[in-house]
């Protein structure tokens, strides 16, 4: 069982987020709360997998709530959700530790496995999201860096492709690797970066210069 916590400053959100999840078997909404510190306590007291995290919200807003709940050990994963066209922050909340992004307007289905998806302990780079939130707000600074330079050819042309929102098939596919070692990969990418995930993966590339602002739509299969 999945155990949520939602955090959003508004009342009717957080009865239809709810009423959503809550039809879900393998889903149970353990609280709800209407701000950033408030999220913080409950995450502590009621130790959920995930918590569902708006941005806007009095008092601590969800960036912060975000950093302060995922700073903590055995933190749960954080799914924030957005509006996209008018929240200016969501560059912010992944550098703080979110591990993907849900439009408010999704429907049912795909909030649950949104749901399921981050608190698995995969990121949520669906594409269309979070490539366009990191392309419209992210000003790319020039390449290097010790980190970068730790990995090797391999490792960064597996980011490379991590970078343009591909998945490890079609990075297999590209690269003519099997999936495993694409995960091999990638894994030792992680750990000499220190990134948290694949989203901070895509964050990185982007940073480093690996990938550039529009090149990511021009590259992605299809």
């Amino acid at each position: 069982m999945i155990r949520v916590l939602i955090a959003d400053d508004h009342a009717l959100a957080r009865s239809g987020l709810s009423a959503m999840l809550g039809v879900q078997p393998d889903i149970e909404v353990v609280g709800m709360t209407a701000d950033g510190a408030e999220a913080v306590a409950d995450a502590r007291r009621l130790r959920p997998d995930l918590v569902l995290m708006d941005i806007r919200m009095p008092k601590m807003d969800g960036i912060e709530a975000t950093r302060r709940i995922r700073g903590e050990p055995d933190a749960p994963a954080v799914l924030v959700l957005t509006t996209f066209d008018l929240d200016q922050y969501v560059y912010e909340a992944l550098r703080a530790g979110a591990g993907g992004f849900l439009l408010k307007d999704a429907p049912p289905g795909q909030l649950a496995e949104a749901v399921r998806t981050v608190a698995g302990g995969q990121a949520l780079l669906a594409p269309a999201v979070t490539r366009r939130l990191i392309e419209r707000f992210l000003s790319v600074p020039p390449g290097g860096g010790a980190a970068l330079e730790r990995l090797t050819d391999r490792e960064r042309e597996v980011l490379t492709h991590v970078g343009w929102g591909r998945s490890n098939a079609e990075i297999a596919e590209a690269l003519h690797l099997s999936e495993a070692t694409v995960k091999t990969h990638l894994s030792r990418v992680l750990t000499k970066t220190g990134l948290r995930d694949r989203v901070a993966a895509v964050v990185f590339a982007y940073e480093q210069g690996l990938v550039r602002v529009g090149e990511a739509t021009r590259r992605s299969p299809g």
